[in-house]
């Protein structure tokens, strides 16, 4: 874990104010991220192995500034475990499709990109044995910083209670201050890498 300094503000802020602050420094820094730390990342992602008996994974796609999870789908398609993808409905909850290759995406809403294929419906994540979800920074108890829409906060509770879910971060972005919390948030089990 490493130490972000807080952006300023006083501890009296309610949650909201201070992740507001949070999120522009954590994508200010994203921003100045080389392309070859981008890489080195998005490698260190694709060798990830999943753990035995791991079928179907839910994850997303990097954009901007995001960690790039495409070479980590690849060889998840590679490995023969399933991946379902994000569909951003229009009240900020997800459905879920299968990814089937960049052929099977498409540019959507909110500069995402999304696959084509049948949905599933937003209770698919009850399917699958690991969620590998985005975030902005985790902390050493598990809580997220989203990019604050709620989606994940949203789905995350069809997520049975035994399917570890994990965010992936860059590593500078795992915290070992306490980040603030509400009670809508969903706490994670780790990171990935």
């Amino acid at each position: 874990m490493t130490h972000m300094e807080q952006p300023k503000g006083t501890t009296d802020d309610p949650p909201a104010a201070i992740k507001k602050r949070l999120r522009a420094k954590i994508r200010q820094q994203r921003a100045l991220r080389s392309t070859r730390e981008r890489q080195v990342f998005a490698s260190e992602l694709a060798a990830w192995v999943p753990p035995s008996g791991v079928n179907r994974v839910s994850c997303f796609l990097g954009v901007g500034d995001e960690p790039d999870t495409g070479p980590l789908l690849a060889a998840l398609g590679d490995r023969g475990v399933e991946v379902i993808l994000p569909i951003t409905l229009k009240d900020f909850s997800l459905d879920w499709a299968v990814y089937t290759g960049e052929s099977g995406l498409v540019a959507a809403g909110y500069g995402l990109t999304e696959p084509t294929g049948r949905r599933l419906g937003v209770a698919a994540l009850a399917t699958i044995d690991v969620a590998l979800i985005p975030a902005l920074a985790v902390d050493m108890a598990g809580r997220r910083l989203g990019q604050g829409a709620g989606c994940y906060d949203r789905a995350l509770p069809h997520v049975r209670p035994a399917t570890p879910v994990l965010a992936i971060v860059f590593g500078d972005e795992r915290m070992s201050d306490p980040l603030p919390e509400e009670p809508h948030d969903r706490r994670v089990d780790g990171t990935l890498p």
